[in-house]
């Protein structure tokens, strides 16, 4: 399979931050194709979205970066109140990434941390965001409290455990990560990348394995990780309840998607969930993939969407 063949790297300076990015090439005098911004989720970096952007490449203008903290993009200590990750700022990236590039409105699809920073830029930025894709998630606000539960909390904590240790004050996560033991945070990211219904890494090629790898396993990247996941403990929480008292939803149409063999739909009622925060139409439907779909089932990812975003 090409390795993101067509595709060049960027990289913006945006909102005190590098993001890194991989962008469709064009050539002069070319059809405008239709922006599609494709965020990824924790621990990877948009490298995950490599099989995906082969099949869609003809059809999108595709826009891959790295979140803040995550990839080659900068990974910068997080401030007291983690507001520097939060999702209403990363989502402010990412704008920030498509004025770069000099577009206004795009299709949004994000897989689960970059689902979370998604559905802020849907909210923050609606007049930009045509339609979006969430992908193995339900709202933070709601699983956190526990809403919609179809399963006892504890059941909750078991499968997302990774959640309340990340959150943490640091430095103890990220030692425990392996921060100052590359083989334990290798490890670390072999049993993340294996779990939530993967069966193991078959899934991934070795070249994408590698990369994952080589942006995780440090020091930075580790703390950067878990200052993402504090912020989704605090922070987010409060823009997303003042967003909720303040009738705010997601305005556009939303494709929800779930891994027939991953964890969120057997705890939670995504569809329930995602359609109680949007005012346009919501549509779903679970993949025959554990949580990592774009990877395990590229070829019906890329349908899914293709179907979707036009």
């Amino acid at each position: 399979m090409p390795w993101f063949d067509g595709f060049e790297s960027r990289s913006f300076e945006v909102n005190g931050a590098a993001i890194n990015a991989r962008v469709s090439k064009t050539t002069l005098g070319e059809p405008l194709r239709p922006a599609l911004l494709l965020l990824h989720g924790f621990p990877q970096s948009h490298v995950m979205w490599h099989r995906v952007a082969q099949r869609l490449a003809n059809d999108y203008f595709l826009v891959m970066p790295d979140l803040r903290g995550y990839g080659d993009s900068s990974k910068t200590a997080g401030l007291p109140d983690h507001s520097n990750y939060s999702k209403r700022n990363m989502a402010h990236d990412m704008a920030g990434v498509m004025d770069a590039l000099g577009i206004h409105s795009f299709f949004l699809c994000g897989h689960d941390r970059g689902g979370r920073v998604a559905h802020r830029l849907a909210l923050d930025y609606a007049p930009r965001v045509q339609k979006l894709c969430v992908i193995d998630i339900a709202p933070t606000l709601d699983m956190y409290e526990g809403r919609s539960m179809t399963e006892p909390y504890m059941t909750f904590a078991r499968a997302y455990y990774h959640w309340f240790h990340m959150l943490q004050p640091a430095p103890l996560p990220e030692m425990m990560m392996g921060a100052n033991h590359p083989e334990t945070a290798r490890a670390y990211l072999h049993a993340k990348l294996g779990g939530w219904g993967s069966a193991g890494l078959n899934y991934i090629e070795p070249q994408a394995l590698a990369e994952y790898e080589r942006s995780f396993c440090n020091p930075e990247a580790l703390h950067a990780a878990c200052e993402d996941y504090r912020a989704s403990a605090g922070i987010d929480l409060e823009h997303d309840r003042e967003s909720r008292t303040q009738g705010v939803k997601l305005s556009c149409d939303l494709l929800v998607l779930w891994g027939e063999r991953g964890v969120v739909h057997r705890l939670f009622d995504p569809m329930a969930l995602w359609e109680a925060q949007c005012s346009g139409e919501v549509s779903g439907k679970a993949m025959p993939a554990g949580h990592f779909i774009p990877e395990e089932q590229p070829e019906a990812t890329a349908q899914a969407l293709r179907g979707f975003f036009h």
